[in-house]
């Protein structure tokens, strides 16, 4: 029975993120619905109850909505006895206090009045709170100058003095983008030039001294939220943060071990086909021919070999997500439960992945027509009749909908189907 469980609904690209650090690390976990939550799974209705629930990346709302009130309740009752919580991200924001919160924090959400300082990516140097054990004595003994990955991330609020600051953000690392601007490419001064010269206001600077990680206690259990991806492939202060915070959530029980080193590099488009399902096989072909068609035009681009970048206003995280279930669906392979499950809904998978990518394609092209024509032919192409090709493919921001909601909610259940060994009651 696993000490750690992570909450797999409404996580998409960023669930994969956090099982697949706890499996290169060796360390037991077990992915769980939001159903399983509410029926009791933390409470150890099917076993011993874990010690940890990490609840990776994605949509707070999507993730209350899977949950309803008894999982929420559950959540609570389960930190409130001892338990701890690891929320990166939108996992950090479901557990604040508010709309769419579970109150584990009493800090709130604040938002951003410049919407295009939410579109903030890469690496960030940090201060790190020396006065906590939450916090590795050799990261701060070593003077490593820190840096920790953030992929679009909320901000917290804070309300009061009973929340611990484990990590200030400082300065911007050099991989560091705002919105589809790369921020090591400008000259220097080019951000005091646009706000001088137009008004806008898109330098990084706001975030400097801001809290990036917390911690506080919730009756006799903790909650460790971190607007920080710690669970990133390849980023060793992340990494080796997020092995000592598993250390110290799991006393006595199965972590990494204290050499271990970062994640290993995720390379999706390697992943080997050890299930080929003839299904999946197309849907993997067809997701290669919409980022090859986005690459060619300028579109869309590979950041890292598991990160796509992306032209701002376009689908690209939708794409990335779906495109990383497939691959990983299919490195995986399956057990009866999943194949019983496969049967049953690869033809309606097939149905609407045809839709997806032929629409996908032709809304790309468009999208590159648009900015072409902008100069001379500003109306050649509707603004409004883009936007609904978006709304009817992939929803619009920042809930996700549309065709792709579907697929991605079905490729979600065939993983954490995969994950589940079928002779056991997990």
């Amino acid at each position: 029975m696993s000490s750690i469980h992570i909450y797999w609904d409404e996580s998409h690209f960023w669930g994969l993120l956090a099982a697949r650090a706890l499996e290169s690390w060796g360390v037991p976990h077990r992915l769980v619905r939001g159903f399983e939550i509410a029926d009791g799974v933390l409470a150890g209705k099917s076993g011993e109850p874990p010690r940890l629930l990490i609840v990776p990346g994605g949509r707070a709302k999507g993730k209350t909505d899977r949950l309803g009130l008894r999982g929420m309740d559950a959540i609570c009752e389960f930190v409130h006895g001892g338990g701890t919580y690891l929320g990166f991200c939108g996992g950090a924001g479901l557990a604040l206090t508010g709309p769419y919160g579970l109150g584990l924090s009493p800090w709130t959400r604040k938002g951003y009045t410049n919407r295009l300082h939410h579109f903030l990516s890469g690496h960030v140097h940090v201060s790190l709170n020396a006065e906590t054990p939450l916090v590795p004595a050799d990261m701060i003994a070593n003077d490593t100058d820190p840096m920790l990955p953030v992929w679009w991330p909320g901000r917290f609020d804070p309300v009061d003095d009973s929340v611990t600051v484990l990590a200030r953000y400082g300065k911007p690392g050099p991989d560091f983008w705002v919105a589809d601007l790369n921020l090591a490419t400008l000259p220097q001064g080019t951000m005091n030039d646009w706000e001088n010269l137009y008004g806008i206001h898109l330098d990084p600077g706001f975030m400097e001294g801001a809290p990036c990680v917390t911690a506080n206690d919730f009756g006799a259990g903790r909650v460790i939220l971190s607007y920080a991806h710690l669970e990133t492939p390849a980023s060793p202060h992340a990494n080796r943060w997020l092995t000592h915070l598993l250390a110290q959530s799991l006393a006595n029980g199965p972590t990494p071990d204290p050499g271990a080193g970062p994640v290993p590099a995720w390379n999706v488009a390697s992943l080997p086909a050890v299930w080929d399902d003839p299904a999946l096989l197309a849907a993997r072909k067809a997701m290669e021919r919409v980022i090859a068609t986005g690459t060619s035009h300028f579109l869309l681009f590979w950041r890292t070999p598991w990160l796509l970048g992306w032209r701002r206003g376009l689908p690209g995280a939708g794409i990335n997500a779906l495109y990383s279930l497939i691959c990983e669906a299919m490195a995986r392979e399956p057990g009866d439960k999943a194949l019983a499950f496969w049967r049953t809904r690869s033809p309606g998978f097939t149905i609407l992945m045809d839709l997806l990518t032929r629409g996908l394609s032709g809304y790309l092209l468009a999208e590159r027509l648009s900015m072409t024509m902008f100069h001379s032919a500003p109306d050649a192409v509707s603004i409004q009749g883009l936007r609904e090709q978006r709304r009817a493919l992939f929803g619009l921001p920042p809930e996700p909908g549309g065709i792709y909601a579907d697929l991605a909610a079905t490729l979600e259940e065939l993983y954490w189907l995969l994950s589940r060994p079928d002779s056991s009651d997990e």
